[in-house]
């Protein structure tokens, strides 16, 4: 492999010839050889966009020359559409503010930059970092990675399978069945209302995620070091972030105080919340499903899946609920996520928090694994449940818990009487109220019609 040799404020360093990383950048890359996680890609995409932002905003205010601001652009624009992932190589396991992978960015933007030019004209903390520090680059391209990450993918994907249970709640909406409470038989409900609760936990996850953006869209960029703006010009912070949302097309704002923006970490903790509100809705749907899917002769058995793939390498035909079982996992996964989250936003000390990598790292997984696994659950799973009717319809009849409808007319202890005889004897409910005298069988058909108790 071939060298040269890059330097800064600690003296020479050999980098690798073909890439565009610097000094500060290979001194991470060798003392940090700490397992495989890397600082994430979609991270590093929306650093391009606050660089961007940033050097358009100097060159507005004057600080930074036409040149410079075009080529530092240019450069955003090809780590932006994934030209350079090459470059990025530098793990998690970080210094916990992430000024290693600030100058990560900084180095491969000002090499790439002057490449282009045919002459020295970046320099990586003089041009590309300048009006900002790595702590408050790194929180705002947190915010803007979970922005961007919730309302492109995540989105999506819950309105998407949404709608899939909203088509199957109408499809199925006159389809009655028994319910269940304590994994036990309950009164009647709609195969339809059963599904539409499904929906109705998505739509509130989506409407809560929403709200959580809200915080997100705050920005610590314009606070530099500790929060008070030194050597940001009058007006940076607020230009900087007008020009993140002209290119994002988010309702990107500068934080109102930058001392909270650079050591709390509350917006994400409150967005992780609500994506672990999610995994706990997922993780219910997809065990609903699952059981309601059980059998195909032993179980429940009330609805078909499709059949993806052998469920068994020893039992022939055998087919499992593999899209709930991946499902569930991730929910797994993302409630985890959740506990690194909050404990790495309890660890700011002073002015700035210093486990920022981490944090966002889990984040940015449970983003996209619920966008992932709700999607493929969608196309895989959801979109080709059908209902057996005839299992349906079997079960309610056979359900004691019809025997509910007879409380306002023979009273709770008689009505218990008669689901206990029908039980003990293995007869009908009409039959049990028949032979205790307290129904006959045509007040009995009067009373006992689960069409008008859903």
């Amino acid at each position: 492999m071939e060298f040269r040799i890059e330097h800064d404020s600690l003296g020479e360093v050999k980098v690798p010839a073909d890439k565009y990383w610097g000094a500060q950048t290979q001194r991470s890359f060798q003392n940090f050889k700490i397992g495989q996680d890397r600082i994430p890609l979609p991270l590093i995409y929306n650093f391009a966009v606050l660089k961007k932002a940033a050097a358009l905003t100097n060159y507005q205010l004057g600080k930074l020359d036409q040149e410079r601001c075009q080529l530092i652009c240019q450069v955003c624009d090809e780590i932006q559409e994934g030209r350079l992932d090459d470059h990025f190589p530098l793990v998690v396991w970080q210094t916990g503010s992430g000024t290693q992978s600030n100058m990560n960015v900084n180095e491969v933007i000002a090499n790439r930059g002057n490449e282009i030019a045919g002459q020295v004209l970046l320099h990586p903390n003089d041009h590309v970092n300048m009006s900002q520090s790595s702590n408050d680059t790194f929180p705002t391209a947190m915010h803007l990675v979970a922005v961007n990450l919730v309302e492109e993918q995540l989105l999506p994907a819950i309105a998407d399978l949404s709608q899939t249970f909203q088509d199957l709640s109408q499809q199925y909406q006159n389809l009655i069945k028994v319910g269940r409470t304590h994994l036990q038989d309950a009164t009647p409900i709609t195969f339809g209302q059963e599904v539409s609760g499904w929906q109705a936990s998505l739509d509130r996850d989506q409407r809560m995620i929403e709200r959580s953006l809200q915080d997100v869209y705050e920005i610590a960029l314009g606070g530099t070091a500790v929060g008070t703006g030194l050597n940001a010009p009058a007006g940076f912070a607020e230009r900087v972030a007008e020009q993140i949302a002209d290119l994002t097309g988010y309702p990107i704002r500068t934080a109102e105080n930058k001392f909270h923006a650079l050591s709390s970490k509350d917006e994400l903790v409150f967005l992780h919340g609500a994506l672990k509100a999610l995994a706990a809705d997922a993780l219910k749907i997809a065990n609903d499903i699952r059981w309601l899917a059980s059998g195909p002769r032993c179980g429940l058995a009330e609805i078909t899946i499709p059949a993806n793939e052998p469920g068994s390498s020893i039992m022939p035909g055998k087919v499992n609920p593999t899209q709930s079982e991946a499902l569930t996992m991730v929910a797994v996964q993302v409630m985890a996520n959740d506990v690194a989250v909050g404990l790495a936003a309890s660890q700011g000390n002073f002015e700035l928090n210093v486990y920022m990598p981490v944090m966002i790292k889990n984040v940015i997984e449970s983003i996209q694994l619920l966008a992932d696994g709700l999607n493929s659950f969608n196309k895989n799973c959801a979109q080709g449940i059908v209902a057996n009717e005839s299992v349906m319809a079997e079960n309610l009849q056979a359900s004691l818990m019809l025997v509910t409808r007879l409380n306002p007319v023979i009273g709770y202890e008689k009505a218990a009487q008669v689901a206990k005889k029908a039980y003990q004897e293995s007869i009908s409910l009409k039959e049990a109220s028949v032979q205790l005298g307290y129904l006959s069988e045509e007040e009995y058909d009067q009373i006992i019609k689960p069409e008008e108790m859903v």
